[in-house]
């Protein structure tokens, strides 16, 4: 029986995309909100890569974004941002928007199973962007529990771990395929959430998964059906 729920962050519960491009407009930055969002996601598995090969130990998310954002400035013509603005504009990642059904569809949840985020993001990223969207969680787990980052099996391991439950009593819950496989891999359950525009319109968004998962879902209100049927 499934005791527990593990849940990606970026991009299945947040609108990471959409959230940074109107950031970047709220401050005024002379660039394609949409095109700098994009430049600093594509730097974050590059960025985890070196930890999750030994190049270098365990750091949180938040340096290896900051890290990104400086590496991406000149391209945009930002190099003479000063450094205040720099550390303010990083914590953008803190306060991403939940999509629509993210809030009440965990609400649902929460009236059955144990819920946690199963995120690369630290857990003071985590912390932020749960009292930004009104996120309820039981813990905050993932990378920094594990100092190692997804799809590493020793991070969906030190959740379960956490939770005391064997891995097939907990289930993950993602927007992207190839974390539910390496979750599978490891003995969990699977969920597939659809988020079509996770990059963009017309982009590379899943409107469902490409490997074998227990449900496949709409929405996280739909996977509460699902679970309840």
């Amino acid at each position: 029986m499934t005791r527990a729920l593990f849940f990606d962050v970026f991009g299945t519960l947040v609108d990471w995309r959409g959230s940074i491009a109107r950031e970047a407009r709220r401050l005024g930055l002379n660039v394609d909100g949409e095109a700098f969002a994009d430049a600093w996601r594509n730097e974050y598995q590059p960025a985890m890569q070196a930890v999750r090969s030994g190049g270098r130990g365990y750091v949180k998310l938040d340096v290896l974004h900051r890290e990104n954002l400086d590496r991406i400035l000149p391209r945009f013509g930002l190099q003479a941002m000063s450094e205040s603005d720099r550390a303010a504009l990083n914590l953008v990642w803190h306060r991403l928007d939940a999509w629509p059904d993210v809030v009440a569809g965990l609400a649902t949840l929460r009236e059955r199973y144990l819920l946690a985020p199963m995120s690369n993001g630290n857990i003071a990223l985590m912390a932020d962007m749960a009292r930004h969207n009104g996120f309820q969680w039981d813990a905050v787990l993932g990378a920094e529990i594990a100092r190692d980052y997804k799809p590493k099996p020793e991070v969906y391991l030190a959740g379960c771990n956490a939770f005391d439950l064997a891995p097939e009593a907990c289930m993950m819950v993602a927007a992207h395929s190839s974390d539910l496989a390496a979750a599978a891999a490891c003995g969990l359950k699977t969920a597939h959430i659809a988020r079509p525009d996770e990059f963009g319109p017309g982009g590379a968004g899943e409107k469902g998964p490409d490997v074998p998962v227990d449900y496949a879902a709409l929405d996280l209100l739909h996977l509460a059906e699902l679970l309840s049927a």
